[in-house]
């Protein structure tokens, strides 16, 4: 019974996910339109990172946004994503047990 509601919930989720691409390559949208999808994830994902920086640790903002810092400058100077990553996390750390 779980698997079947399991498979269920898979399906019902992955229609929503997948019509856009078959929608949007038979749509002709302006440029303007374009770009307006096209910064779309990257407001997404600013929604999703910009709040988990202010409460990274309980107490201590400063932490999370000496890791968001620390992630910028590693991106600015073009460091791979996993290493920008692994930065922002040491940092986090080191600056939560001083």
């Amino acid at each position: 019974m779980i698997l079947w509601m399991i498979l269920g919930m898979s399906a019902v989720t992955l229609v929503p996910r997948f019509a856009p691409v078959f929608i949007m390559d038979k749509l002709d949208l302006p440029l303007w339109g374009r770009r307006w999808l096209a910064a779309i994830p990257y407001a997404a994902l600013g929604a999703l990172i910009i709040p988990g920086i202010f409460t990274v640790i309980d107490g201590k903002p400063w932490a999370g946004m000496a890791g968001g810092a620390a992630a910028v400058l590693a991106a600015w100077l073009r460091a791979p994503i996993m290493v920008t990553v692994l930065i922002a996390i040491i940092t986090v750390l080191l600056i939560s047990h001083l």
